[in-house]
């Protein structure tokens, strides 16, 4: 199984960071105690520009659930329409030839599924499989690609793709000034990536080794959302790069150990831009150089965290801007809600 395209699709706002500070400090409310951390969380995010689903000043009229779950299913299936697009073009299918698709979100909810929705507008065909993912939050971008990999594998000749559509700005609720929601309002952003994987081994990207699934016991407060009548309230726990200080050595060891591989083995390194702290934790645990991360921290810069999503981007940026040699692998690792690991072995 061979990844044979990927592209990304972004809204068209696009804000620089000091623009967003100041209107989500117009919004939330003038005391300089609410000003001070949001500065600071903003001065500390390594962000400094993003897209956003909605223009800025529209969230300050956002209320309810009910009304950013609208805007979420409008402008998911917009964006997801130009990923898809985008990427069957590349890997030069119609609509009508993709036969399965694996949809992941985790940032509102509509029934039918947004890859219902595109299944009208885009004409896919009418036997097409469908699989949406719901709850995986950032680990859905690797999560997604290891079982759209397993299908491919298990039907080499269908044409298989998966799209992460995330708008992580429309959980933002201006009455909440907890430390987690001030600092999703630094920190994340709003985007799209599809991928078809083709069963075939003519596809000119990496294949698909091996993938893992490692879920932590007890962890469920580590991430998540708590739902409220406003919308979706971030948990976020200030403890997720001690998770990944402890675990991520020692599972990305395990599982290479198991390929006959170790780390010197891998010539490129495809995390998930959680944030700042996040990559830092990862190149302590692993022993990695901000080099070996830098289209991470690239991502993060350009576009901050964009859940399920980054991780697809950074993937598209090492295929791209390095253009591995044939025998090269790369490890793709994100981690999310439940609290879990998703690992993914790619090799040109």
């Amino acid at each position: 199984m061979r990844i044979a395209a990927i592209a990304p699709a972004f809204p068209d706002h696009h804000y620089s960071q000091a623009q967003i500070l100041a209107e989500v400090s117009r919004q939330w409310g003038d005391s300089r105690h609410v000003f001070s951390r949001l500065e600071s969380f903003h001065a500390h995010s390594e962000v400094t520009a993003r897209h956003l689903a909605l223009p800025l000043e529209r969230y300050g009229t956002l209320t309810s659930f009910s009304e950013r779950n609208r805007e979420y299913i409008r402008c998911a299936v917009d964006l997801g329409e130009r990923a898809l697009s985008a990427a069957l073009q590349q890997a030069k299918l119609e609509p009508a030839q993709l036969q399965h698709l694996f949809f992941v979100s985790t940032t509102g909810i509509s029934t039918p599924s947004i890859d219902a929705r595109l299944a009208n507008r885009m004409k896919l065909h009418p036997e097409l499989r469908r699989t949406p993912i719901f709850g995986l939050g950032c680990a859905a971008g690797a999560g997604g690609l290891a079982r759209a990999a397993d299908c491919a594998k298990a039907y080499p000749e269908r044409n298989v793709a998966l799209l992460a559509v995330e708008l992580c700005s429309l959980t933002w609720q201006s009455d909440d000034l907890s430390v987690p929601n001030l600092l999703a309002s630094s920190l994340f952003g709003d985007g799209a990536a599809a991928l078809v994987i083709s069963g075939s081994g003519r596809a000119p990207g990496p294949r698909v080794v091996a993938s893992r699934s490692i879920f932590y016991p007890e962890t469920e407060q580590v991430m998540g959302w708590d739902v409220r009548d406003q919308g979706l309230k971030l948990i976020m726990s200030a403890g997720i790069p001690d998770l990944v200080r402890r675990h991520a050595r020692a599972e990305v060891e395990r599982f290479l150990g198991e390929q006959g591989l170790g780390r010197r083995d891998v010539q490129h390194w495809v995390l998930h831009s959680g944030g700042p702290k996040v990559l830092e934790a990862f190149q302590d645990a692993l022993e990695l150089s901000t080099r070996e991360l830098e289209h991470s921290w690239q991502q993060l810069r350009a576009n901050g965290n964009l859940s399920s999503v980054s991780v697809l981007l950074v993937l598209a940026d090492t295929w791209r801007s390095r253009q591995p040699s044939p025998g090269e692998r790369a490890l793709l690792m994100a981690m999310g809600p439940g609290f879990c690991s998703e690992l993914v072995l790619l090799e040109w």
